[in-house]
């Protein structure tokens, strides 16, 4: 289900910070992460016997946001993507896959959200991280206005927007297909932090990406 962020727009996460989730001194038990893309538009130029003209082509984008757990020893646990909607715990749930992105540019709605219900995770549980992999091979810096929104709420409501981080407009990107969007890290006290992370790395699709994820990011 895709919803729109029209709340208090939130701080700007940027690459390394690292926030606590907490709000007022009270622990934000539901937060969610949406992602917000749109297709590719092309023009060419044609012409044939002294004729001249332009094609636009439209071109769908398949972007798919992932959430994979780990346990304090890097044990992988369990992982929610396009082909499993909901954690082994319930505590993570998919809104599902977009096929497609934004048609007629950024409709300021999400194309995906994935909702972490912080006080329903799994104990064994330490780290949660969220990346992307662009399902077709398409190059991240062609694809327009790649967005991540943290957010606390459910996928029918915002209550605030914590953090924001553009993904699109970073030349890093270019080359790649796949990134770690960022990561949760549960605390020794049961608080949670985000930390963003937004670096491109060298992986195609889920599997690879999280076998990555185990060597690189925990």
């Amino acid at each position: 289900m895709a919803i729109e962020l029209n709340k208090k727009t939130g701080i700007s996460l940027k690459k390394g910070s690292s926030i606590s989730l907490e709000k007022e001194g009270k622990r934000l038990e539901s937060v969610c992460i949406g992602l917000n893309w749109g297709v590719i538009e092309r023009t060419e130029k044609l012409s044939f016997l002294g004729f001249k003209w332009e094609d636009k082509q439209t071109l769908s984008v398949d972007l798919d946001g992932s959430a994979s757990m780990f346990d304090a020893e890097k044990t992988y646990i369990d992982t929610v993507y396009y082909r499993k909607l909901r954690s082994d715990d319930t505590a993570i749930r998919h809104s599902g896959d977009d096929l497609v992105g934004d048609r007629n540019g950024d409709d300021g709605r999400d194309n995906e959200v994935i909702e972490i219900d912080l006080s329903r995770v799994n104990s064994r549980v330490q780290t949660i991280v969220l990346y992307l992999n662009s399902f077709k091979g398409q190059d991240f810096s062609t694809i327009p206005y790649a967005k991540i929104r943290l957010f606390e709420g459910t996928r029918e409501r915002v209550d605030n927007v914590i953090a924001t981080f553009n993904l699109a407009s970073e030349p890093q990107f270019k080359g790649f297909v796949s990134m770690v969007m960022g990561k949760l890290v549960r605390q020794p006290n049961g608080h949670w932090d985000c930390i963003a992370v937004g670096e491109p790395i060298p992986t195609k699709g889920i599997e690879e990406t999280i076998l990555h994820i185990r060597e690189n990011y925990l």
